[in-house]
């Protein structure tokens, strides 16, 4: 399996303040190397049902995980479950609650923050628990990891603008400020990836308003940006939802949708 692929999940970043501050990112669309497109976030728009949605393609409500506090495995297939049962090496530079929801619930740091496990869907991982963990320190997380394990699928998960959001509210210098840091990372990084052999998928989860929220069915909680970089994506259509993501990866690596020979292994 020759493709490789970075899922850049940039957690808080809505549409308009990615269309204003992402300049680097915003030139490789230009340029006719990115495709671009705003989705709408599932209901209820937080975190962790919408993390379940994009690794597994299924709506909350059909996850059943609908509110942050659910801290659980995913109860349908990820794209990490499917790509470790199908022989691809996985990695994640990520918040806990990713870990939850593909290798162990609950998360506990000090057995499930440095991962190195192929048995597990997330094999290779460093996970993070403090909301404030800098987007920097992140990106340097990613390419060891890279670096070290050569993933075919690696979750580059940074929440320096969702927490800039909660904290300072999205009509915000600070908010701004950390989603061009965001940018700024993506053009430090992102060309060498490329150059490796990497495509990239880079999205959010959610939006946020001026209430320092995301909890509303407005267009600020819950439209969000979605890039897709590199040649693996030239013949492939945008997607229309968030549920199709984790489709598009799936056929990108040509894996089933559905498991065989065996249960999935999780930690409990």
């Amino acid at each position: 399996m020759n493709r490789h692929l970075m899922i850049i999940l940039l957690d808080g970043l809505r549409a308009a303040t990615a269309r204003r501050c992402f300049s680097y990112v915003r030139s490789l669309e230009r340029a006719g190397a990115a495709g671009y497109v705003e989705l709408t976030a599932e209901l209820p728009p937080f975190s962790r049902p919408i993390y379940a949605t994009l690794l597994s393609g299924h709506a909350p409500v059909l996850t059943g995980i609908v509110h942050n506090d659910d801290a659980r495995l995913c109860p349908t297939p990820t794209i990490f479950h499917l790509a470790q049962k199908n022989g691809l090496v996985t990695a994640a530079a990520a918040y806990c609650w990713i870990s939850e929801l593909c290798n162990a619930a609950p998360f506990v740091a000090g057995q499930h923050r440095l991962t190195n496990d192929v048995t597990l869907p997330i094999a290779h991982g460093l996970f993070y628990s403090s909301d404030a963990y800098p987007d920097d320190e992140l990106f340097h997380d990613a390419e060891w990891l890279r670096l070290q394990y050569q993933p075919h699928i690696l979750l580059v998960h940074s929440m320096g603008i969702d927490h800039a959001g909660h904290m300072h509210g999205a009509d915000s210098p600070a908010y701004r400020d950390a989603a061009r840091n965001a940018d700024a990372l993506l053009a430090r990084f992102l060309p060498h990836w490329l150059d490796a052999g990497y495509a990239a998928l880079i999205t959010s989860d959610h939006g946020m308003d001026n209430d320092r929220r995301h909890c509303d069915v407005t267009e600020q909680a819950r439209r969000v940006p979605l890039w897709l970089v590199g040649q693996d994506w030239e013949e492939r259509a945008l997607p229309k939802t968030q549920t199709q993501i984790a489709g598009m990866v799936q056929q990108m690596f040509g894996i089933d949708s559905l498991l065989s020979g065996g249960e999935v292994r999780c930690t409990v």
